[in-house]
């Protein structure tokens, strides 16, 4: 049996390891679990991570969650270049020290920069922006256009979703995540 990996493309975690995996030639069964329709939450997927958070990942009877703890097992287990990982004690270091704040320092306060305005808005940053542009640019020909927009997909169709498929209670909770931003 395969590593599984269990992910929502509209989470930016679940994006990094998908890129991950997919850059690397890591294979992987992708198990859809929907946060919008709330499925995080379901019996079943309680079983694989009682925290309800994504991504998780299942390697036979191990399952182990946090997309950080996920890619460095990735880069261990499947043994990934050394400019991922590098194997000097203090460069990797900060490499650990970098994963472990953006984690947490970065990625909420820039949801509303990166995600709500430029998505729920219909915003595209990278026409105003010389320095975003550039950078995105970087990013496409490191990662590849391909790999990119696949992974982005689900994230870019936003404005086309119908509220009115989602769970009660996932409405509730992306409510005042945005009178959190107003």
């Amino acid at each position: 049996m395969g590593i599984e990996l269990y992910m929502d493309l509209l989470s930016a975690s679940c994006r990094a390891v998908y890129i991950f995996a997919k850059k690397n030639g890591i294979p992987f069964d992708f198990q859809f679990v929907d946060l919008l329709k709330g499925h995080h939450h379901s019996k079943e997927y309680i079983e694989i991570n009682p925290l309800r958070k994504l991504p998780s990942l299942k390697d036979g009877k191990f399952i182990l969650s946090e997309s950080v703890a996920i890619l460095l097992y990735l880069c261990r287990k499947y043994s990934a270049p050394s400019y991922w990982y590098p194997p000097d004690l203090h460069t990797r270091a900060r490499v650990d020290e970098f994963m472990a704040w953006q984690h947490t320092a970065i990625q909420v306060p820039m949801s509303k920069i990166l995600w709500i305005k430029p998505m729920g808005g219909n915003h595209n940053v990278f026409l105003t922006s010389s320095k975003l542009a550039e950078w995105r640019m970087r990013v496409e020909l490191t990662i590849g256009p391909t790999l990119i927009s696949e992974a982005h997909t689900r994230l870019v169709k936003l404005a086309e979703w119908d509220s009115s498929v989602l769970d009660p209670s996932v409405k509730e909770r992306i409510c005042k995540m945005m009178q959190k931003f107003q």
